[in-house]
């Protein structure tokens, strides 16, 4: 007989089918994941309600999957409510959607705006359309946080979308800037968070293929495969089949700055340094070469450590909001 992953059989008395060991690890890795973030980053507080900006693709699917068994079992209340944008492409599946969220128990919205028309309209054939759509799709879901009373917008971005986007910015826009997993939206309205920030997306793949979830391909950003945002993942991905774990120590150099080594003249005082007569440990050794350690993780194992050795201050951001 055919169960569904997750559900139960009545046969003589209810009896729970227990997943395989190996999903089994990874529902507990995705979860914690998942949970640490959000506490780390204060994404949820108590008797928040929170939106989930469902696409239909594989990571808010997870998103939405994992914050609903993370809720049933924290000491903090909160709400979900899932939020899909219908930006009638043709074909897409209308019903798909809310068959599916109709059995998950949480409160559901299906908003539609032909963005997709606009788009096509206004993009010449072979341009890039995202920018437009994220510019569009981001107003429209602003709009639906607001008239739902949500204080935090949820979105389904991934470690590596982070890491992704830190060399999209270096590539092509000349700064160092990565997705925040968390932040205030450039209308300066909303709390948007990112609870996926520590989850791989080669996790988030497995899970949803476990878990059957019925996903809709894009017909905008996901039929454009000259991207450089594709390339860029592909580069990635070529890096951790040359040397495993190199994402994740990417990573976690996002979280271990040292502006002092940097160029940055707003967040350190060059100008200004001068010889302080003290010797310091853990200085600058200006004539030496830097010597790193083997830091690969062992066989098997990743393992994701945001917390500096050495925490410092965080300096102020600069003023410019940011946008999902």
């Amino acid at each position: 007989m055919s169960v569904p992953p997750g559900s139960t059989v009545a046969d003589a008395g209810s009896i729970r089918i227990k997943p395989p060991v190996e999903i089994a690890k990874l529902s507990k890795r995705l979860h914690a994941r998942v949970g640490q973030a959000i506490a780390d980053f204060a994404m949820i507080e108590p008797g928040d309600k929170v939106m989930v900006c469902l696409s239909g693709g594989k990571d808010s699917y997870s998103l939405l999957d994992i914050l609903i068994g993370l809720r049933e079992r924290s000491p903090v209340a909160f709400e979900i409510v899932a939020v899909n944008l219908d930006q009638k492409q043709p074909g897409f599946p209308a019903e798909v959607l809310p068959a599916y969220l109709a059995g998950r128990g949480v409160a559901w919205r299906i908003v539609e705006q032909d963005t997709y028309s606009v788009v096509k309209r206004l993009v010449p054939e072979g341009k890039t359309m995202c920018s437009l759509c994220s510019r569009l799709r981001r107003g429209a879901l602003y709009r639906v946080a607001s008239e739902l009373g949500a204080t935090k917008v949820a979105l389904g971005h991934h470690r590596d979308d982070m890491v992704q986007t830190l060399f999209m910015n270096m590539f092509f826009g000349g700064r160092m800037k990565a997705m925040p997993p968390k932040l205030v939206s450039d209308d300066g309205r909303h709390v948007v968070i990112r609870p996926l920030a520590y989850v791989a997306e080669a996790d988030l793949v497995r899970w949803a293929e476990y878990r059957q979830f019925p996903i809709i391909p894009c017909n905008l950003c996901g039929s454009q495969t000259h991207l450089q945002r594709v390339k860029v993942g592909q580069m990635l991905r070529d890096w951790e089949r040359e040397q495993p774990g190199r994402i994740d120590r990417i990573f976690r150099a996002m979280s271990d700055i040292v502006p002092s080594h940097l160029m940055d003249r707003n967040l350190h005082p060059f100008a200004s340094l001068q010889p302080t007569g003290t010797v310091n440990a853990g200085g600058d050794r200006a004539f030496d070469e830097e010597e790193f350690e083997a830091c690969g993780p062992a066989a098997g194992e990743r393992t994701i450590e945001i917390t500096p050795a050495h925490p410092r201050p965080v300096p102020a951001s600069p003023p410019g909001g940011d946008s999902p």
